[in-house]
């Protein structure tokens, strides 16, 4: 299985060498996934991990209110579950595909034994894990702070660095996301996201289709953030 060369900046694949990428892909079993398909499932026990070698997968959790929290999206290079597996934990969270997903299928044990015996690898996971830390306390503590408007925008503006991609019409987010998923994510309502999205677009900031978001004017977008997160 070949591995693109777009990795998400920050995952596990992209702070690996060519040759850590090919043994870790070598040690485990291909799997695809249709779009909107369930990947693991918040509440099940562990036994393996995967990896994502190309397509876009959600993040979700469920919370004792019933609330579902979005906790992030992930692509390739990213390694899904390795805290259940590492721990033995039940899965914490739902992860659903946007996509057609492909991914190595790593048993618990296998996941384990490598970080052991290459440092490499385990190292990798450390500032995988230190990325994903911080995105989570920034998030958290940032977003208090903030009314709709300013939350949808910060956090376009984090998709536009991590997942972004300059075209001629703008920075085109790699990730195809709906505004449920950007509700989820800044803990408002539908309604209100939508609305912060009609107000974007009519200033020509933000050009959304069904399948793609395109950052047409990131400089004007800031202003709509007292304080940009450095999620």
């Amino acid at each position: 299985m070949r591995l693109p060369g777009d990795l998400v900046a920050e995952s596990l694949m992209a702070y690996l060498s060519e040759e850590d990428r090919a043994h870790v892909v070598g040690l485990g079993t291909p799997r695809v996934f249709g779009p909107g398909e369930t990947l693991l499932r918040q509440g099940d026990p562990t036994d393996h991990v995967l990896v994502l070698t190309s397509g876009w997968t959600r993040v979700l959790t469920r919370r004792a209110d019933g609330q579902t929290v979005l906790v992030a999206f992930r692509g390739p290079g990213d390694v899904l579950g390795d805290l259940a597996a590492l721990h033995g934990w039940v899965r914490s969270a739902d992860v659903q595909s946007l996509d057609e997903v492909h991914a190595v299928h790593l048993r618990a044990q296998e996941f384990g034994d490598l970080l052991a015996q290459r440092t490499s690898v385990a190292l990798a996971m450390v500032m995988q894990l230190a990325a994903r830390l911080r995105e989570a306390e920034s998030a958290r503590a940032d977003f208090a702070t903030m009314h709709v408007t300013e939350r949808v925008a910060a956090y376009l503006l984090w998709l536009s660095r991590t997942y972004g991609v300059p075209t001629d019409t703008g920075l085109a987010l790699r990730v195809p996301f709906t505004q449920q998923d950007v509700a989820n994510r800044v803990g408002a309502s539908l309604r209100a996201v939508a609305r912060a999205f009609s107000v974007l677009r009519d200033r020509g900031i933000v050009i959304n289709t069904r399948r793609q978001t395109v950052i047409a004017r990131p400089d004007v977008l800031r202003a709509f953030v007292r304080e940009v997160p450095e999620l």
